[in-house]
């Protein structure tokens, strides 16, 4: 399993551990990521995922993982993460034409 965000795709950067000598020596920063289980309210199932925390914030601040999927851009969802979004627009066209 990659260390990466299955919303923003965030992954693991590398850079440098500084030492009060100014030594300079390489490290990595690996994002924060949690294990959910969020909710579609308009599938009524839950789908688990491996996000940031980060992402995770933005989940709850654009009001659940629904109106989080619809916004955000295909390139950056995984592949498990666009299965859920396709559900949800299909779900959205048969509410609307019915």
């Amino acid at each position: 399993m990659s260390r990466r965000c299955e919303f923003t795709g965030v992954g693991v950067m590398s850079g440098n551990n500084v030492s009060h000598s100014n030594r300079r020596t390489r490290r990595k920063f690996r994002p924060n990521l949690c294990n959910v289980t969020l909710g579609s309210e308009l599938l009524s199932q839950s789908f688990k995922f491996r996000i940031t925390a980060a992402a995770l914030r933005s989940v709850d601040h654009r009001g659940g993982l629904d109106e989080f999927l619809l916004k955000s851009k295909d390139a950056d969802l995984s592949e498990n993460a666009l299965k859920v979004k396709k559900t949800i627009k299909k779900k959205q066209k048969e509410l609307a034409t019915a």
